[in-house]
């Protein structure tokens, strides 16, 4: 399975349930990644989309603790013995883990590539995910270029998993 995600110096990834930037060329990344692939997310990442609607074009599914939740377009499942039961169908390769920061924790370990736009400024935020840098099982096999947007630094930078 795969991460993906945007975060900042400090490896926040939002606040008030939003990106903390939008970047386009991110955006752009994001959705030629992902397209025709399987998203896995929270509830409140899928409310925070446009509309609160499914993404076009990927399996849209969404683990949250709401046994009622419902929406149109979206595979919902409650507990990570259901999400594992329906993502075995998949090849793994193609499953993008897509936030927020309880699903990239919960699912970390099944990861083995990461797929980070590390964003070169420190915002004001309040959802964080680990410190890939930080952890020795993980380790940077391809680094962009720097890139701007405006006055903003960033790079496309992939992890993989050791062993």
């Amino acid at each position: 399975m795969n991460l993906i995600l945007s975060a900042d110096k400090n490896w926040a990834i939002g606040k008030d349930n939003q990106l903390l930037v939008r970047i386009p060329s991110d955006m752009k990344f994001f959705r030629e990644m992902t397209t025709g692939k399987v998203v896995v997310m929270g509830r409140k990442t899928l409310e925070s989309f446009p509309n609160g609607l499914p993404l076009k074009n990927r399996i849209n599914i969404v683990l949250t603790k709401n046994l009622d939740y419902k929406v149109k377009g979206a595979l919902i499942v409650h507990t990570k013995e259901q999400l594992f039961k329906e993502l075995w169908q998949y090849d793994s390769k193609n499953i993008y883990v897509i936030g927020g920061e309880s699903i990239y924790r919960m699912l970390l370990d099944q990861c083995d590539t990461a797929f980070v736009t590390k964003i070169d400024y420190i915002y004001e935020a309040d959802t964080y995910v680990p410190n890939l840098d930080e952890l020795p099982e993980w380790e940077i096999t391809q680094e962009s270029e720097e890139q701007t947007y405006f006055d903003l630094e960033y790079r496309f930078v992939t992890y993989q998993k050791r062993g």
